[in-house]
């Protein structure tokens, strides 16, 4: 599985970050003994600071929101 996607969970800001990796950023992460490291260094550019946060990784990305029990739309959900 390549990790096409990152999410990251902020708990100090309560946000989720959602980032979609690059070719670029794909290829610079496989020089890495282990991910962590690879995200150590692009906390800058993304505006994340690992310590802060929970991460995972994933090659598809679905988003699912829920409000009251049943499925709603993501604009709904943070009104």
């Amino acid at each position: 599985m390549e990790p096409k996607y990152v999410l990251i969970l902020d708990f100090c800001i309560g946000a989720l970050n959602i980032i979609k990796l690059t070719d670029e950023e794909l290829g610079e992460s496989e020089r890495y003994d282990d991910f962590e490291s690879f995200l150590s260094t692009i906390e800058e550019k993304y505006g994340f600071r690992l310590n802060d946060c929970q991460w995972m990784t994933t090659e598809n990305l679905d988003v699912y929101c829920y409000q009251n029990g049943e499925e709603a739309e993501y604009a709904e959900l943070v009104r």
